[in-house]
């Protein structure tokens, strides 16, 4: 099988994907590696030829990277993931619309495209989770707690896109990041970034029903086969804050066969050639869950 991954700088010498493109390597496969935004691309002979069986993406949210992806996809060939639902987590706005429109448990969502135009909101809206639309591994996500903070001179420089502030939900200061590759699902929980104060700690956890029923309906949400869901538990059950495709899969044993597999399966079946799904009123039964379900 040929296969093509676009990978950015930010990812270069990064486990994921670079060790997924060395197993597949040496099972026999053929990997050929475009670096968008640092190398020429030549598109006519690269994306129009279809001489690849798939194509995957792992790049920086706003990068080149989706637009050549979604090139591929113009022209029919397959891509992991699907290049559209892609385009759906990678603008948190667009993603909060569709996960709310789809009753999955998401805070409610504000769009500006300054911070201080969250000043606008009650006093009883904060504290405020404010982030770029465009954002990727955690980057200028701040905890605002009320409206005289939403300008700090300190804070993170968010770029010129749209910001989309939720309020916080109160929780113990940890996240549970349930990964899912192609079918089967792994938590783990790691110290929220929104919590710096608490031990940096990183671990296994297993799956209740409840979540790993959360984490499936998110794929048949967006569309996704690899993918991430951030969750927090808040006082009032477990809450989606954010959603990534192709992430690390850290602590997911043997992950990068796993993802190797789960690519090569997907490739062969054509990708799912999923388009956006129209809402439903519940949610489906969660898919496989591997190690250490509760």
């Amino acid at each position: 099988m040929r296969l093509c991954f676009l990978v950015e700088e930010q990812y270069r010498y990064d486990g994921m994907p670079v060790d997924v493109i060395r197993q597949l390597t040496a099972w026999g496969h053929r990997v050929d590696v475009l670096r968008p935004g640092s190398s020429l691309i030549r598109l006519s002979e690269t994306v129009r030829s279809g001489r690849h069986d798939a194509w995957v993406l792992k790049t920086v949210s706003g990068g080149p990277g989706l637009t050549l992806l979604e090139g591929a996809a113009a022209v029919g060939l397959t891509t992991v993931n699907d290049a559209r639902a892609i385009r759906g987590v990678r603008d948190k706005a667009l993603a909060a619309v569709l996960a709310e429109a789809r009753g999955l448990p998401v805070p409610v969502t504000y769009a500006a495209a300054r911070a201080e135009e969250f000043a606008e909101l009650p006093a009883d809206a904060f504290p405020l989770v404010v982030k770029p639309a465009d954002g990727s591994s955690g980057r200028a996500v701040r905890l605002v707690p009320d409206a005289g903070h939403l300008t700090d001179p300190g804070a993170e420089p968010t770029g010129d896109g749209l910001l989309i502030a939720q309020p916080y939900v109160p929780n113990s200061g940890v996240d549970l990041k349930v990964y899912c590759l192609d079918g089967e699902l792994y938590a783990t929980e790691r110290r929220s970034p929104l919590h710096p104060d608490r031990p940096p700690t990183e671990r296994h956890v297993p799956l209740t029903p409840e979540v790993a029923a959360i984490a499936t309906e998110v794929g048949a949400v967006f569309g996704l086969d690899l993918y991430g869901v951030d969750i927090v538990l808040g006082p009032d059950g477990p809450v989606v804050v954010d959603v990534n495709d192709f992430p690390s899969f850290r602590q997911v044993p043997d992950a990068v066969a796993r993802v190797a597999r789960a690519v090569l399966r997907l490739a062969e079946a054509g990708g799912t050639g999923h388009l956006l799904p129209m809402p439903r009123p519940a949610l489906t039964a969660p898919a496989r869950a591997i190690g250490g379900n509760a």
